[in-house]
């Protein structure tokens, strides 16, 4: 790894005012993104801002429907909190998918969701819950967060602060993992709302998380496991790589679909 500064913040404020006085510097949340970045020499930031110190940035909080998630909130800490499984047991159920237990105690929402790596498994879940992401500047809808691999609608020194999201009637999230690193190869969150059903897809798209608008509207016709058997995923719209050909994901997209449909009962 190159040279760099650590800092740790203490307030949102502080943690703006670095950012501000270091051009190259990056926030840091967990680090599980970044920090293999750096050490593979793909990013070289001057300082680190450390953002998992600052309380305002952290914890679960629940008002009847209305989830609200603190950007430094843990992997782990979403997997067990009892509060949120009340509401909406898929998200706990994913948390505790993610990686292993050294990663989901160090991994945060918001880093996750910041970095938007194409196998990452919170980006799913934020499109399908309709989530919008909160920073330090705006609000954000997920469906205009995410961009493309690796990308974001995140301006230059924008922070992430929180996730909120109206609690489903229904959802369920089923992954075919990695076996060494647990990172999707697909993932599927299904989520069923008053406003109508979201399916989002993670590990299997060329330009990263997406929307299948094709089995939202066969889960709206009928909520049934066997409703997204029907539905066309196009190979040519799918990653390969080492692990799986395109056309492996594209089936495996449908294969995970049933199952978070079923998860979600």
């Amino acid at each position: 790894m190159y040279e760099t500064n650590y800092h740790r913040a203490s307030s949102v404020e502080g943690a703006i005012k670095l950012r501000g006085d270091h051009e190259e510097g990056r926030y840091l949340a967990g680090g599980m993104t970044l920090i293999a970045t750096m050490k593979q020499r793909l990013a070289a930031p001057s300082d680190l801002i450390d953002l998992r110190h600052i309380p305002d940035l952290a914890g679960i909080s629940i008002d009847g429907g209305n989830v609200r998630l603190g950007a430094a909130t843990p992997h782990a800490e979403v997997a067990r909190s009892e509060e949120l499984r009340a509401v909406c047991p898929a998200l706990c159920n994913l948390a505790g998918m993610i990686g292993d237990p050294h990663v989901r105690h160090m991994g945060t929402i918001g880093g996750s969701i910041a970095n938007n790596d194409p196998a990452a498994d919170y980006p799913a879940a934020m499109l399908a819950l309709g989530a919008t992401i909160i920073t330090d500047r705006r609000w954000i809808t997920a469906d205009e967060f995410f961009i493309g691999l690796f990308e974001t609608a995140l301006e230059e020194g924008e922070m992430v602060t929180a996730v909120t999201f109206e609690a489903p009637e229904k959802a369920g999230y089923a992954k075919f993992a990695n076996p060494a690193s647990r990172y999707a190869l697909t993932g599927v969150f299904v989520a069923k709302s008053a406003d109508g059903v979201r399916v989002g897809v993670t590990g299997a798209g060329a330009n990263g998380v997406f929307r299948h608008t094709g089995m939202e509207e066969a889960l709206e016709s009928n909520w049934a496991p066997d409703s997204v058997a029907g539905a066309d995923v196009d190979p040519e719209d799918m990653l390969y790589d080492m692990h799986a050909s395109a056309a492996y994901r594209a089936n495996l997209v449908k294969v995970m679909a049933k199952r978070a449909v079923i998860a979600a009962g």
